[in-house]
């Protein structure tokens, strides 16, 4: 298989993790049902756009990866950050929905987290391979 056909399936999460978000940022607010935890919304933010950094970063060449790790961490959570803002613009005009900046933040968040815990696992795994 060549180089831009593994580009593509590659992509293949990336796409279903932003189509996943966008269909339940679709749903209206009377047809939601959360736990009444306070701050789960927020948990599920973090959650889906950790999950959301992870497509980011498989969907980034090896090469990438390795050469510049800092600025593929700095490009995917400002990916993060340019899709929960078109996210929130679009729950804006859904019935019972509302744009919060304190669901951006926990987006972000999330994204943060991933990118963290990739950094710390990939760390650690040139660690190994250099024993």
């Amino acid at each position: 298989m060549n180089r831009q056909m593994i580009a593509i399936i590659r992509m293949v999460p990336l796409t279903l993790v932003m189509g996943t978000i966008f269909f339940l940022s679709h749903q209206p607010g009377d047809s939601l049902t959360l736990p009444l935890l306070p701050g789960s919304d927020k948990l599920a933010h973090m959650l889906a756009y950790g999950v959301l950094a992870g497509t980011v970063l498989f969907a980034l060449s090896e090469h990438q990866k390795n050469t510049k790790p800092r600025i593929v961490m700095v490009f995917t959570v400002a990916f993060c950050l340019f899709h929960g803002l078109s996210d929130e613009f679009h729950q804006s005009f859904i019935p019972g929905r509302t744009a919060s900046v304190y669901d951006l933040v926990a987006d972000c968040a999330g994204a943060a987290m991933a990118c963290a815990l990739w950094a710390k696992w990939r760390k650690r795994t040139r660690i190994i391979r250099c024993l």
